[in-house]
């Protein structure tokens, strides 16, 4: 369905509760449809086979579809969402994109590249100018913000009015945010993405992803290309999915209170270089955050003075903190990003934190503990 985000007037933690449960009559479960397992459809209805329909993703995309005010398409993984973007592309088209962009994105616009199915222009998000400029001859421009995990922010409207005026579709990835503390539709984008297995979901047991189309055209071209690659979700993984979706508005605030106290404390703290967090009116980004977000969000980064080794030492200490890949879940996780491939352009001590619903005091003392 063409959702409207407004929905009549109700709150998006509303929305995140009410919408997707199908025509309530009596006597029919609270919950709506639930989880619908089936590989094929009687002939003569509207469904026809599993590959293409399931009223369980068609519920969940009715309520992602209305918190970012769009048209969803559920995928069997963010990357998968992404994927199902840039593969429209014709072959040699130009990508722009962030340079310190998510892992994923950037591997994937790599392999593309090697194989000459696209060009890769890498730029700095945050430098709007030069990034508009990048986007001559481009047909595509890639926005992360916050940017994974550098947590630098992008002006996605100034970007879309400047890729738009040279003829570029503009995609974001809304991960970090959600759907709750940004809408880069409504700020002119044409796409977006989210890694559901993050904050949407928000326990740590699925992998699946998210795309949701501003128009129609591009709503079909999305469920095309999830057709043609199969890359759809289970039907169980994308319940869960809906269900975590019921509680991220209180997730989010939690997590959200968490992250702001923790990043405050870490900026006070000697033993911290620098900390990363669009809450802080240290951080570059704060001001374009507060206009374009309705709050700073749940991840933060920093840097320990000890470099590399203290960064490792911390994440082997942590008793509380779990140290982990991933992000959105409700245990708060910790990791030095740059032990990954790929990851060599991070500061070698940076730390990525994604809090968790734990108390924060608990939290605090056992990363200072860990902090030695």
């Amino acid at each position: 369905m063409a959702a409207d985000r407004d929905a009549g007037g109700l709150d998006p933690a509303t929305l995140a509760v009410v919408l997707g449960r199908g025509d309530q009559a009596e006597g029919d479960p609270v919950g709506g449809t639930g989880v619908q397992f089936t590989s094929t459809y009687r002939a003569g209805g509207s469904r026809t086979y599993g590959r293409d329909h399931n009223a369980t993703w068609e519920a969940f995309e009715e309520v992602i579809g209305a918190l970012e005010g769009g048209r969803a398409v559920a995928f069997a993984s963010g990357l998968a969402a992404i994927s199902a973007v840039i593969e429209q592309l014709s072959v040699g088209a130009v990508v722009v994109a962030p340079g310190d962009a998510y892992n994923g994105t950037r591997r994937l616009l790599a392999d593309l590249e090697s194989r000459r199915r696209v060009v890769f222009r890498p730029v700095d998000i945050t430098d709007t100018s030069a990034t508009v400029a990048a986007c001559e001859g481009a047909a595509l421009l890639w926005v992360e913000t916050p940017t994974n995990p550098l947590m630098a922010i992008a002006d996605i409207a100034a970007l879309a009015d400047g890729a738009h005026a040279l003829g570029v579709n503009v995609a974001v990835d809304n991960t970090f945010a959600t759907p709750l503390l940004q809408q880069p539709l409504a700020l002119g984008a044409d796409v977006v993405v989210h890694s559901v297995t993050k904050q949407i979901a928000g326990h740590s047991d699925i992998v699946m992803g998210v795309a949701i189309a501003g128009t129609d055209e591009m709503h079909e071209a999305l469920v095309r290309r999830r057709g043609l690659h199969g890359a759809i979700p289970g039907p169980m993984e994308t319940f869960l999915a809906l269900r975590g979706v019921r509680t991220l508005p209180v997730r989010l605030a939690r997590a959200q209170a968490t992250a702001g106290e923790l990043a405050r404390r870490l900026e006070a703290d000697d033993r911290i270089s620098i900390v990363r967090y669009p809450g802080l009116p240290s951080h570059p980004g704060h001001e374009l955050a507060g206009r374009q977000m309705a709050g700073p969000g749940t991840m933060l980064s920093f840097d320990l003075v000890g470099g590399m080794e203290a960064a490792d030492a911390l994440c082997a200490r942590v008793q509380l903190c779990v140290p982990a890949t991933s992000l959105g879940g409700v245990e708060t996780l910790v990791e030095r990003r740059g032990k990954w491939e790929g990851e060599s352009l991070l500061p070698p001590a940076l730390v990525r934190l994604s809090a968790g619903l734990e108390d924060v005091d608990d939290l605090w003392r056992d990363l200072d503990r860990a902090l030695g």
